[in-house]
């Protein structure tokens, strides 16, 4: 077999492939099989068909098509792994010679990843907001810990904004009750405004048994956008009481002895959720900073399937969520269509760039993907979908998505290591200390935040990691 690989640009080759007739016994043999399985010929059993009768009967072209067609693929994965060859996505394949009994010959165009010039990575900087925890942030995380201790008592007043109601909910449409627009004792908290427009207004000044009839868009079913008549009766109103901000309450409430203890671990719990994500920030930072000073030449077929994928998925998502695209832009603040193709373009664009810098440092660097590698990001991502490492595991086994979970992985490691050398200061001028940002640093005890601080100080930890 004869092979030669012509550039056609920085992120596209064209392949000449000459294969001698010899070379397609493999693939002659699994056509014959296959025609021999399906082609029934009197007097002969199937799967026993000889070969020259299937030439005579289907016609030697017939049969020369089908080999083509099975040789094609295997011979191009061939030439693609002698050569190394990083392409992206399927090829354009042309036959360009077929004699019988002597060649094929074919040619395939395809993107390939392109070939990067790094520069000197080894003295790099990057500059992150300062770390600074204020006592008002303190003392919103200590009121989100007086909350899960407030209780509820009954009062005999109307209900005000912070009460929590227990509601009878009666919808009609041109006079008749609707289907599913009636419910009892619904719990609600007034002022909450998550339920439907003109139901807090309509509660407050309520006492219980009182009722009063708003109008208000139906937000789903088959008559989503059509005006209801809504009767909403109060049935009981509860006022929820804080407990004191005192030391018994930081008794009850966590580990410590007294209040002052209590929010000095709060702001340490806080310093550290902020560290980490100077992490994340100075990754940004770093990444930017790669693009712009690494000229990186982009296939635009590449970004054109993406935008496609892209924005198909968003649509089926929105056609199972009851939405359409104005539903979309509205809700997201997007102009329209164009603005949202031009946002998406300009992200994959970036996201892109990232992967190919990032790969061209791995290569340079010689990184390495161990299994210790692997179990850590699977168990992080597992993490994130919710789900076991085994379930996340046996997921992109199914999607035959672990090839590139590796490259990821690997990406990953490949931008870790480059930002342990990046120097990383602060505003001020401090130098940070990546060892703080490391997310095993943070002590066990902080499974126990609480719960306006676990997500941000989780959030940023995966951060760091990538």
């Amino acid at each position: 077999m004869k092979s030669t690989i012509e550039e056609l640009g920085p992120t596209r080759v064209k392949m000449a492939i000459e294969v001698p007739w010899g070379d397609l016994d493999h693939a002659f043999g699994e056509v014959y099989k296959e025609l021999g399985r399906q082609v029934r010929i009197p007097g002969f059993r199937p799967g026993k068909v000889p070969n020259r009768i299937l030439d005579q009967r289907l016609g030697r072209p017939v049969v020369l098509e089908q080999v083509v067609q099975h040789a094609i693929p295997e011979v191009y994965s061939e030439v693609v792994r002698e050569n190394q060859v990083r392409v992206l996505g399927q090829p354009d394949i042309e036959v360009t010679r077929l004699d019988d009994n002597d060649t094929l010959a074919f040619t395939a165009e395809v993107d390939v990843a392109p070939q990067l010039e790094l520069p000197d990575l080894d003295d790099l900087a990057v500059t992150v907001d300062d770390v600074a925890v204020t006592d008002e942030e303190i003392d919103q995380q200590v009121d989100v810990m007086r909350e899960r201790f407030a209780m509820l008592t009954g009062v005999e007043r109307a209900a005000e904004d912070g009460d929590y109601v227990s509601i009878d909910l009666e919808a009609k449409l041109d006079g008749e009750v609707l289907e599913d627009g009636t419910t009892t004792g619904m719990s609600y908290e007034v002022g909450s405004g998550n339920l439907m427009d003109g139901l807090d207004d309509a509660i407050r000044g309520l006492s219980a048994d009182e009722s009063k009839t708003f109008t208000t868009p139906l937000l789903s079913g088959p008559n989503a956008g059509q005006d209801a008549e809504v009767t909403v009766t109060v049935r009981s109103v509860k006022a929820k009481e804080l407990p004191e901000l005192d030391d018994e309450f930081a008794s009850t409430a966590s580990e410590f002895d007294t209040l002052d203890e209590l929010k000095d671990d709060v702001r340490q719990r806080l310093q550290r959720v902020k560290t980490l994500q100077q992490g994340a920030e100075a990754r940004d930072k770093l990444v930017e900073h790669l693009i712009e000073t690494i000229e990186v030449p982009i296939p635009e077929n590449l970004v054109e399937r993406e935008v496609q994928w892209r924005g198909q998925t968003l649509q089926q998502e929105l056609a199972q969520a009851g939405m359409n695209w104005d539903d979309y832009f509205s809700a997201a603040g997007v102009e329209n269509r164009e603005a949202y193709d031009a946002d998406l373009r300009t992200n994959v664009t970036q996201a892109v760039k990232t992967q190919f810098i990032l790969d061209a440092i791995a290569d340079a660097r010689e990184v390495t993907v161990d299994n210790d590698d692997l179990s850590a990001q699977i168990i992080a991502a597992a993490q994130r979908n919710r789900m076991s490492p085994e379930q996340y595991a046996g997921q992109l086994q199914q999607s035959g998505n672990i090839a590139e979970f590796v490259a990821d992985v690997r990406r990953t490691k490949a931008l870790a290591q480059l930002l342990e050398k990046t120097t990383i200061t602060d505003a001020s001028g401090n130098v940070v200390d990546l060892e703080s940002l490391r997310p095993q640093t943070v002590q066990a005890e902080d499974a126990d935040a609480d719960a306006d601080a676990e997500p941000a100080e989780a959030e940023s930890q995966d951060d760091a990691e990538r």
